[in-house]
């Protein structure tokens, strides 16, 4: 299954001005670094809001343009250049005949109907009902599968990293993000390709009153291009529900509680009065207090790691969780803005970070929840989240915020007091559960099985320190495309082979737009690994540097095509979705052991940079294959990479790095090895 884990946050736009492609995740990464131009006004005026847009949140997504479904030999021929350097001449003269094949008969007539419901449904995308089908349907554990997580940066004043501050600071910020993004006050995601005419409170205050259905014409007029934003509306009060066969979204807006976990029992208390104002920091901070200061033993049954059974089980399990008179304690869990998740650890070091933020003990943990923010007791802190509902573009966007408004205006300081008249006995509720034999079997079961899957897990990192994105553009290369050509490398130099390999790309730029897959194994990056790897003498300095530029410009191209939805692998995935929804035989293509071996992808990757973002990861996609999370930086590159026993992650990572120091001493004219 493709890796839709980390997001990614480069941004490039076509130099003729023309609808911008984003490379990897979404161009929402502007809003990380952008003037703020909306208004704030008085300090006491948005003590409940984190700032006041000019222009409504939702100002831009009627007028979004429309996915388009790609032309079907435009998509044979990209999958055929994908399978190229995967594959021998005699697999892959086999295989170009059935990709032929479906430009005729049975497979053509499924591409002309998606074409035709395409049409019949102009409100959404052709992808994005099979997509959250596909995640729905998929039985296996959202734990590792799934779930990925983001860790924030600390604080940069240390004080206020004390796990309780901290924890108080993070749920007002959040609750004031929900409130911001619910009254219409949420800065809409827009990036501005020229911000001083279309980044300015004159621009907004004009296209504001551009109707709803013309704005995204008017906000292209000046070279800024809105995002879609439908994804939001699952960031609170939202799980997804276990079901037998496929798994439900729930969402309960009227819901005003937190739900809180620590040494795995559930509590809840509201964040908001029945007016829907938030409740004063004070309280909230004596409420997190009184948890914390809490004497009750862990249960001998954590509830938690029922959500990391497989989804056919834990659905049979709820049900029975239901039916012995639990139902009210659910609708707390399932309704609460968000999970709390406060661990009595100490984080030792970024791989302790990545595995207990990944993971944990599976008990302190409520996976189902849209999202969980976890604090350890130094104060660490990040999201983890489930992944069915959206591909992080809302969760990222809430994390910046998030952390911009918590180090710039934290609600409560050191020399801050729990409120006195809070009363927390009474307005925190521990959540207590009615267990059977079975269920209590069934929590047993569910620990040992999340044990033997972490225990598989290796996670390791690596920091290349000789330079980052700054040089690299400086010679004129894509610093994502050297980042994907080392890995390429690296695993050709570890295993002696180029196998499918997957990056994700957003297409938020289209109403309801989801993801398209770049590949970057190419017939560019296997030729040029080859020459670095196994025959470095027999080119010129100045024949490595071409290739490289070589790779760089094809995997550019592969960005450009991709995030304006013109890769193949969804157009691919819809027409074998039509077809199993219609009963119908799959054509023979679907049936090539090629077609199968490409989207088992061995190196799944998403690079992160963000200012609030300490680091990110995932789990490989794939038993044989690594999960690699990258961030390229002004002059340093990293790499947080996870493995199944089948693969050595530590070794991995040095290939890794002596690919990317062969790669700049090339591009610095030297030759390899000097």
């Amino acid at each position: 299954m493709a890796s839709l884990r980390a997001v990614p946050l480069n941004t490039v736009f076509s130099k003729s001005g023309k609808l911008p492609y984003l490379a990897c995740a979404f161009a929402a990464s502007a809003l990380c670094n952008r003037r703020q131009t909306y208004s704030t006004k008085g300090k006491d005026e948005i003590a409940d809001t984190l700032h006041r847009s000019i222009v409504p949140t939702m100002h831009y997504q009627k007028s979004l343009p429309r996915l388009p479904v790609p032309k079907l030999e435009d998509t044979i021929r990209r999958y055929l250049a994908a399978q190229r350097p995967l594959l021998d001449d005699e697999q892959f003269s086999k295989t170009e005949q059935l990709a032929q094949s479906l430009q005729s008969g049975a497979a053509k007539e499924l591409h002309e109907e998606l074409v035709s419901q395409d049409k019949k449904n102009k409100h959404t995308s052709y992808i994005s009902g099979p997509w959250f089908d596909m995640y729905l349907s998929a039985r296996e554990s959202v734990v590792l599968n799934f779930n990925p997580f983001m860790s924030f940066n600390p604080d940069p004043k240390p004080e206020y990293n004390e796990q309780l501050l901290r924890a108080t600071n993070m749920v007002v910020s959040a609750v004031r993000f929900m409130k911001t993004l619910r009254s219409g006050l949420l800065e809409p995601e827009v990036f501005h390709l020229n911000p001083a005419k279309s980044d300015t409170d004159g621009f907004k205050r004009l296209i504001r009153y551009v109707p709803a259905s013309l704005s995204w014409y008017g906000a292209y007029m000046v070279n800024a291009y809105p995002l879609d934003m439908s994804q939001y509306y699952r960031l609170f009060n939202s799980s997804r529900i276990p079901k037998q066969g496929c798994d439900q979204l729930f969402t309960d807006q009227r819901a005003r509680h937190l739900l809180v976990m620590r040494k795995g029992h559930l509590y809840v208390f509201d964040v908001l009065d029945q007016d829907g104002n938030l409740v004063k920091p004070a309280k909230i901070q004596a409420h997190l207090k009184f948890i914390l200061s809490d004497p009750t033993p862990a249960p001998a049954f954590p509830l938690g790691l029922l959500t990391s059974e497989d989804r056919n089980v834990w659905a049979g399990l709820r049900q029975k969780l239901l039916d012995a008179g639990n139902q009210e304690a659910l609708r707390k869990v399932d309704s609460a803005l968000f999970c709390l998740c406060l661990d009595d650890e100490t984080m030792k070091d970024h791989i302790h970070t990545s595995h207990n933020m990944l993971h944990g003990d599976g008990q302190n943990r409520w996976f189902d929840k849209s999202f969980s923010v976890i604090l350890a007791r130094d104060g660490t802190a990040a999201i983890n989240f489930e992944h069915s509902w959206g591909d992080g573009v809302a969760v990222l966007r809430f994390q910046n915020e998030v952390f911009k408004d918590t180090t710039e205006r934290p609600a409560v300081n050191p020399n801050s007091h729990p409120a006195a008249d809070a009363d927390s006995s009474s307005a925190v509720q521990r959540l207590d559960f009615r267990l059977d034999a079975a269920l209590r079997d069934g929590v047993n079961t569910a620990k040992e099985h999340f044990q033997t899957a972490v225990s598989k897990l290796t996670i390791a990192a690596m920091e290349f320190q000789k330079g980052g994105k700054e040089t690299l553009k400086k010679k004129k290369v894509s610093p994502d495309a050297v980042a994907q050509l080392a890995f390429q490398m690296g695993f050709l130099r570890q295993y002696g082979q180029t196998v499918a390999s997957y990056e994700s790309c957003s297409t938020a730029a289209f109403k309801h737009g989801r993801t398209e897959t770049i590949r970057p194994a190419s017939i560019h990056t296997k030729r040029c690994s080859h020459a670095f790897v196994r025959e470095p003498g027999k080119h010129s300095v100045d024949e490595l540097r071409k290739m490289v530029e070589e790779c760089s410009k094809y995997h550019g191209q592969l960005t450009r095509e991709a995030a304006m939805g013109q890769g193949f692998d969804r157009h691919l995935f819809a027409m074998r979705y039509l077809a199993n929804s219609k009963g119908q035989a799959l054509p023979a293509f679907y049936q090539d052991p090629a077609y199968a071996a490409i989207n088992h992808n061995i190196l799944s990757t998403s690079t992160l940079t963000s200012p609030a973002v300490n680091l990110g990861g995932f789990a490989p996609v794939v038993p044989d294959g690594f999960g690699v999370g990258y961030g390229i930086h002004d002059h340093w590159i990293g790499c947080n990479v996870s493995s199944y026993p089948s693969r050595n992650v530590h070794e991995f990572l040095q290939c890794v790095h002596k690919s990317l120091e062969d790669i700049f001493t090339v591009l610095e004219g030297k030759p390899i090895g000097s």
